[in-house]
């Protein structure tokens, strides 16, 4: 969204705060329902997080690391205890199985500080696996380490099954001297290498995902943790790229992935961490599709955390910018959230890069700054 329309949103909605009443919170219990109910409704408990995008230090639960956050108004954290299936930088945990007692010393060092371990990255390495001995053995695993997330107070569990690497295949130039990364549909893309884990038929894809949620759903239920699945990034591949017909490629719609995913265990456990960035780069139209989709899954209250990420660009043709110069109005996200009585966070994601920063970490205080903004924007639009 341009900042010259956030800021007028933003004026508006501190104007009309100062001439209503009152309202009420929704629990997260509600979102089924609130969610279709046009009725705006302030709410306090959707908030900002941050994950292991940016850590600051040496790990993620040091007090450097907290410092950090707090400065910029966050207290709620979503650490990766992935070692590696997904590609991502921090790593909480080096083997399948869990270490509870490292667990609860980074638990009691949240709780010291006045943080919230909110969330946590799983090893999505399950996705590789065909039937067979090794594959339960992985199942056993994460039923033991849900059980473990449980003992320690983490309210929920996120993975992203990527069985070909996350796609992006060029870099642009961005404001300041930074780079966008981005991604265009090859020509020749059926002539790309198979990728390491081989050819993977649409029916064995849902097959594996069906298998872990039919297993591990239950146990999310009696444990109380939710499981949030990421979508493939990016959606709407052409099946059989690089081998794989992935879960969310094409043909069809984003939403239609999502509702097949989230239908073959219908339970609030299973649910989804909305990447809307992800989202947006299989949508024709990001700017008008991703709310139809929005409000489908709040409505369902399958929406367990977000990744905040804005794009230029659309289907098979897109870079990644940063979060207030896109193509998408998050503000317009955040009021459906509010209404529906949203309890979880807007995680920032996928910032750009620059020499002066490597880790990016202006960008992603730049984000955080602006989910902030526009949560309390979208509060101070309605009375309480």
């Amino acid at each position: 969204m341009p900042r010259r329309d956030f800021g007028r949103i933003l004026a508006g909605g501190i104007v009309a705060a100062g001439i209503t009443g009152t309202s009420t919170v929704a629990s997260a219990a509600q979102s089924p329902t609130s969610a279709a109910n046009p009725q705006p409704r302030k709410n306090t408990l959707h908030h900002v997080g941050g994950d292991y995008h940016c850590v600051f230090g040496e790990h993620w639960a040091s007090e450097k690391n907290f410092l950090f956050h707090k400065r910029l108004g966050v207290t709620s954290l979503s650490p990766s205890m992935d070692p590696g299936g997904d590609g991502t930088r921090e790593v909480a945990g080096a083997s399948d199985d869990w270490n509870l007692d490292d667990m609860k010393k980074w638990k009691d060092a949240c709780d010291k500080a006045g943080m919230t371990w909110e969330c946590a990255r799983i090893d999505s390495r399950y996705i590789y696996l065909k039937p067979g001995p090794e594959r339960e053995r992985k199942l056993d695993s994460i039923v033991r380490n849900i059980e473990k997330a449980s003992k320690v107070g983490i309210k929920a569990l996120s993975q992203h099954w990527t069985l070909i690497p996350i796609r992006r295949n060029r870099n642009t130039p961005g404001r300041g001297g930074s780079t966008y990364k981005g991604f265009k549909l090859e020509e020749n893309w059926q002539a790309l290498p198979v990728g390491a884990h081989g050819v993977v038929s649409y029916d064995e894809y849902w097959e594996r995902i069906t298998t872990f949620l039919k297993r591990v759903i239950p146990v999310c239920e009696q444990m109380d943790v939710r499981m949030a699945v990421h979508p493939y990034d990016c959606p709407g591949l052409p099946r059989g790229y690089q081998g794989v017909d992935n879960w969310d490629a094409g043909p069809g719609s984003v939403l239609d992935a999502l509702k097949k995913y989230e239908a073959i265990v219908d339970s609030p456990y299973n649910g989804f961490q909305l990447c809307l960035g992800t989202v947006a780069e299989g949508c024709p139209n990001p700017r008008e599709d991703i709310l139809p989709i929005v409000r489908y899954l709040a409505a369902k209250g399958k929406i367990h955390q977000f990744h905040m990420r804005n794009i230029k660009g659309r289907l098979h043709d897109f870079e990644e910018v940063y979060i207030d110069e896109g193509v998408m109005n998050f503000i317009e996200v955040v009021r459906i959230m509010r209404d529906a009585g949203y309890t979880g966070s807007y995680l920032p994601d996928h910032v750009p890069a620059h020499p002066d920063d490597p880790k990016m970490y202006q960008g992603y205080a730049a984000a955080f700054g602006y989910i902030q903004s526009l949560i309390h924007a979208a509060n101070a639009e309605v009375p309480g």
